[in-house]
């Protein structure tokens, strides 16, 4: 991997990261009323160790997901190297004949 490919993973990575955050605060119930002021220490800390699972599940996912591919893409590029490799050391009958190698 190249140095660009590699900070343009990191920097998406970072982005998806931010993004997957706010969505996670947008769904809880962060209003100032007096029926939430009753909440307890318990109960703030619980919301923040679901709002970092999630996150570290989201990034988990990204990171299995960029590792499939990327074996994908390796036995792709395998495949593309074996089918030149046999195709480089084919016998190609046609230009034998062309050439006047062969009746």
């Amino acid at each position: 991997m190249t140095v660009i490919s590699t900070s343009r993973s990191l920097c998406f990575l970072l982005f998806f990261a931010s993004v997957s955050r706010q969505f996670i605060s947008g769904f809880c119930d962060d209003t100032k009323d007096s029926k939430n002021s009753s909440k307890t220490k318990s109960d703030v800390v619980i919301n923040t160790g679901a709002k970092v699972v999630l996150i570290l599940l989201g990034l988990a996912a990204v990171g299995l997901f960029s590792f499939f591919l990327f074996k994908l893409w390796q036995k792709k590029k395998r495949d593309e190297q074996y089918a030149r490799l046999r195709k480089l050391f084919e016998e190609d009958d046609e230009l034998e004949l062309e050439l006047g190698l062969r009746d």
